[in-house]
């Protein structure tokens, strides 16, 4: 999950003497004079965007042009994440592909210039729909058109040979879903603030019935899910996936496990209405099942789906170390803007989830 929301002024508001959190806009200036002057055109001025919960995503407007720049959240970063690099590389890389992405303008790596790395990328058009006020208004058929242009789009992800666009030391695909278990808790060990019950039962069963991943190799985005889309309604297109940070080489039915994790867990969740996390989202929201996007994507993909009881598992743990390292960093003051003080309580929910589609065969 990325870009925290935030009530952030218009873009006319800001210069570049009034930085806003997380931006230094006077040294983020000098740097752009010094390596891409074409875009150190006319006054700097920025916006924290709205969104997500965890990498900060700023609208920058240079003179007349507007980019977008994505940097890593404010304190407690965990190790691995939030990997400014990797999202450069993939979207460079997928730029010829039938897969939508934002086109690539600058990686800078020196933490010293604005206070972390950083990428500068193309303002894409589109909306992303997030909430039930977004989606409520856009009707059955159009609901429909959206969640399945989603899947196409997914399946033309999965569907590219990670060789041809120089992505194949992207990942290591062998022993990829081991891996992700021992990671997220990693992750989980390092944002842990409270008792969290059934969640170590839920990592072990993970860790003890982790398949080989017969899918193995394809370019796995690592978060995929309708608000890290950039789309329309009228006509449906999808004009941009966002939010790579977590992508690698691995088994795409982990993308698949954790879209219907998002899907038809959060989005039928009590706890999820008016959550920023999966409000909008879902059959409850009036969108197809999530069986309904598995048979899409399956018609479309050349992909193995079979059973994804334990990839939902993952999916649930994956989310729910998410929440409580966001939760974590609420504790701490290191968020910005509202509705960080909900995260907390989709913990428990996601790994009661868990535990059952874990111990299903």
């Amino acid at each position: 999950m990325s870009d925290p929301a935030v009530d952030a002024p218009r873009p006319e508001a800001v210069s570049a003497s009034v930085s806003p959190a997380g931006l230094a806009l006077d040294r983020l200036a000098d740097y752009l004079a010094e390596h891409r002057p074409e875009l150190a055109v006319g006054p700097l001025r920025a916006q924290l965007i709205a969104g997500g919960k965890s990498n900060l995503t700023y609208l920058l407007r240079l003179g007349d042009r507007e980019v977008v720049l994505r940097r890593p959240p404010l304190g407690h970063v965990l190790a691995t994440a939030h990997d400014m690099a990797r999202e450069f590389r993939v979207i460079s890389a997928l730029a010829p592909t039938e897969v939508p992405v934002p086109g690539a303008l600058l990686l800078c790596a020196d933490p010293e210039v604005i206070g972390a790395p950083f990428y500068l990328m193309e303002r894409m058009p589109g909306e992303v729909f997030r909430t039930r006020a977004q989606t409520d208004p856009l009707g059955d058929e159009r609901r429909r058109a959206l969640a399945m242009a989603m899947m196409d789009t997914l399946a033309a992800l999965h569907s590219v040979e990670p060789t041809t666009v120089g992505l194949g030391d992207f990942g290591r695909p062998e022993g990829y879903l081991a891996r992700q278990v021992r990671r997220w808790a990693g992750q989980l060990d390092r944002s842990r603030s409270r008792p969290l019950p059934g969640i170590d039962e839920l990592r072990d069963l993970l860790a003890a019935t982790a398949p080989e991943g017969a899918n193995a190799g394809r370019i796995v985005h690592g978060d995929y899910r309708l608000d890290n889309l950039l789309a329309s309604a009228d006509p449906v297109v999808v004009h941009a996936v966002l939010d790579w940070e977590m992508a690698t080489l691995g088994d795409p039915l982990a993308d698949l496990g954790l879209l219907l994790t998002y899907w038809d867990v959060l989005g039928d969740s009590d706890t999820a209405a008016g959550n920023p996390v999966a409000d909008g989202l879902g059959p409850r929201a009036g969108f197809p099942t999530g069986g309904e996007l598995i048979d899409r994507y399956a018609g479309r993909a050349d992909v193995d789906v079979g059973p994804l009881h334990w990839h939902v598992a993952l999916g649930c743990f994956k989310l729910a170390v998410i929440c409580e390292g966001i939760h974590y960093r609420h504790t701490l003051g290191q968020t910005l803007g509202e509705g960080f003080d909900r995260i907390g309580e989709m913990v428990a929910p996601l790994v009661a989830h868990g535990l059952t589609a874990a111990r299903e065969r």
